[in-house]
Order: structure tokens, then sequence, then C-alpha cells
């Protein structure tokens, strides 16, 4: 890991009783927080810390559940994997770091955290790039034949205990390669330093736990937040840049601009030349857009 961020910083944060999250920090200027998405770790970035890190402060956390984070049992309703759970371990890294206040870039996983962080903690986000994703609302309740024949992983996953943890931890490192390697551009866009570190992670004890768990609450405790706020017409108020990969899932299964502009009151974007790991596939598209929003 060293080499894929020479000049960053390694630490651990205590978030919660019991719960450590790890991060990475390096870099001056405005904070910058980084999320990652399943079933990957803060290793993402490798291809864009280092420019990111020229203007900003970047911390790059891995979730709880996954990389070298904490992976707790899940509860009965899967809350401590929830997505505002989650968004508060985030919350509490950047306090512990000084920073009331910062930009977020996230993908995947880390990105329906993200949105939920600035839901629940608006004071907090100054402005935000998902990539990848379109509501978690909107894409369980458009789910179509289509979709879940190219996402079966979000329903394999949300299985009752031990089944899919049993079946992950049989052959994790097959299980990476099998779930990132079926997307668009196969397994040619990962470094295989961080294509290990992913395989290296998820076959630490707890990890298929926690990744199912976060898989869990999506499907159940997350959606009831969701249902909430759309009944109470609450949205999101900071800056959104949504990006998508054009070769991907959410872009042809879903309408993610006009998915975010339903939840967000101040919303741009669009497609890029890519599939579905954005930071590893296109890392200079993803520059050249998200260093003039942050900017902004």
């Amino acid at each position: 890991m060293t080499a894929l961020f020479p000049d960053f910083r390694s630490l651990q944060v205590d978030v919660a009783p019991s719960v450590t999250i790890k991060a990475i920090t390096g870099g001056e200027g405005p904070p910058l927080l980084l999320l990652h998405g399943h079933p990957q770790t803060h290793a993402i970035w490798h291809k864009v810390a280092p420019r990111l890190a020229e203007r900003f402060t970047v911390v790059a956390c891995d979730l709880r559940g996954y990389g070298d984070s904490s992976k707790p049992q899940g509860d009965a309703d899967h809350a401590n994997y929830s997505k505002r759970t989650m968004a508060l371990d985030a919350l509490a890294v950047m306090r512990v770091l000084g920073f009331e206040r910062f930009r977020v870039l996230a993908h995947d996983r880390g990105a329906r955290v993200a949105h939920r962080l600035a839901l629940d903690h608006p004071q907090a986000v100054e402005r935000m790039a998902l990539l990848d994703i379109a509501p978690t609302l909107a894409m369980y309740e458009q789910t179509s034949e289509a979709f879940a024949r190219a996402y079966w992983h979000w329903f394999f996953l949300i299985q009752p205990a031990p089944m899919p943890e049993r079946l992950i931890e049989a052959d994790p490192a097959a299980y990476v390669r099998d779930v990132m390697g079926k997307r668009s551009a196969g397994l040619a866009p990962f470094d295989p330093r961080a294509l290990s570190e992913y395989q290296r992670c998820l076959a630490l004890p707890g990890t298929a736990h926690g990744i199912c768990e976060d898989y869990r609450a999506a499907a159940g405790i997350d959606l009831e937040h969701d249902r909430i706020d759309r009944e109470e017409g609450r949205k999101l108020g900071v800056p959104l840049l949504a990006l998508w990969g054009e070769q991907g899932v959410v872009g042809r299964c879903f309408d993610p601009l006009r998915e975010w502009q339903l939840v967000a009151d101040d919303v741009q974007g669009g497609a890029l030349a890519c599939g579905h790991y954005i930071a590893e596939e296109a890392p200079e598209l993803l520059l050249e857009r998200v260093l003039p929003f942050f900017a902004g």
C-alpha cells in the first residue's frame, strides 16, 4: 500500500465502542473525503489521489466492514451497518482530523454512505461527487430483469446469514475476480497491487459478514430512512456532481441524472467513457470533471 500511496500516512481512528476506521491522509489544502465501493478498499483511489493531494488534504477511508476497518457482528435489524451509521463513522474520522466541513468524492457503496452523510449532516458537506450510482430507493423500486441479472450480488448478499458469508469465505479471491472481472472492462484496469489488496482484505475474518450486512441494511433499514426522507420532502441541498460509466449497468438501467434531480436541489453530471470502476478505468476523465467542480 505504501507503493500505491507513497506520500500518504496511515492512521486508525476510533469512531465508536469497539469500532476503528482505517484511513490514509496526504496533501495540503481544503479537506476532501474519499469513500470506496464493493468489494474494494480505499486502494481504489491510488490513480487519482496524488493529483487530488496537490490541491486538497485528502482523507481516504475503509468503510466499516471493509478493508482494515472494524467488522462488527450485525444487529438484528442491520442498523449498525446502515448508511446512517456508516456516515457517522466518516464524520467522526474527519472531526478527529480537525475538519468540520469538507468535500466528498465517493464511489458505489461509499456514494450511498455519502448521500446519507449529506442528508443527515448538511453542515459538514460543502459539495459532493458521487460515482456510478442512482439513489438506493430508486434502484430497488425500479428493479428490472436486466438490472437483477447484472447486479445479482445485490440479491445474493442480502440472503440470511451465514449462507452468503460461507460461500464467499470458501474462495474470497475468486469472489473478487468474479464480481469485478465480469464488468464491462474485465480485470485489465486494475493494478495487480490493488487487486491483491482487495483479495487480501476480503479474506480477513469478518469481511464477508461485513459486506453482507452492508447490503442487508441497504435492502431494509436504509430504505426505511429513504422513504421517510421522501415523505417529509427532505432533499440534498449541497451541490452534487453525479457521474456514471456509459458502459455500465447504472446508466443502462436507470436515468441517473433525473433520479438525482428528484432528490437534490443542485445537480450536474453525465456519463464518462468507461464502465463501473471509474477511478481505476478512467482516472484522467474523472479528474477533468471533479477538479473544477471541487474548486468551485
